[in-house]
């Protein structure tokens, strides 16, 4: 279902309210998971707080593209350079993946304990609340406003908690039970779907 021409920009305005909030998660999710996977030498939290990195880019990405329509400006230019910079976000996913798959075998085979992370466990679980909310959000205005970018997006943020919850599943089994090998698999497990998170952005399938 799609809106009314006089709805569209209160719609248009919705999905711009999220992306900035989930803009603003990423970057302080980014931030925590980088430092914190440092300093307990965690691959998984690492890569986690990559991935944050490159999600923050294609937000911004998308919000500039909204605001573009928002302000009645030509949509073909938006759309041309939006599939561009989307092939650049995919790009670096797939590096992204690469280094995450390529530095867990290292620790798995090195036997790399990382240190429990109570702040990693903590940004896990409070990203899985989030992005599963913030997903659902998309989703819909999406199919509202039968917009292909918005809808890849949610795909992207519901990878996002998909994410969350691997990376949990490691430190915790890593925290509670001492199986150091946790992390290394919860990463590779992470990488395959960053991996498939770039194809998604890549072949730009069609909204609804």
């Amino acid at each position: 279902m799609s809106t009314t021409l006089a709805g569209r920009p209160a719609a248009l305005g919705s999905a711009l309210r999220l992306e900035y909030l989930t803009l603003g998660w990423n970057v302080a999710e980014a931030a925590v998971g980088i430092t914190a996977g440092v300093m307990a030498g965690s691959t998984a939290l690492v890569g986690f707080g990559g991935d944050s990195v490159v999600e923050s880019l294609s937000g911004a990405i998308l919000i500039w593209r909204l605001s573009v329509e928002l302000r009645g400006a030509g949509a073909g230019r938006a759309q041309v350079v939006e599939r561009r910079a989307r092939r650049l976000v995919a790009a670096s996913m797939w590096l992204l993946a690469l280094y995450v798959v390529a530095q867990s075998i290292a620790d798995l085979v090195g036997r790399q304990a990382p240190e429990a992370s109570p702040v990693g466990i903590g940004l896990a679980v409070a990203s899985l609340a989030t992005m599963w909310l913030l997903a659902r959000a998309k989703w819909g205005l999406a199919h509202v406003l039968h917009s292909h970018a918005l809808e890849a997006d949610s795909v992207q943020t519901r990878i996002c908690w998909q994410l969350s919850a691997i990376l949990l599943t490691g430190l915790v089994l890593n925290a509670a039970f001492g199986w150091w090998w946790a992390d290394g698999v919860a990463a590779l497990g992470m990488a395959g779907l960053i991996a498939r998170e770039g194809w998604e952005a890549w072949r730009e399938r069609d909204c609804c």
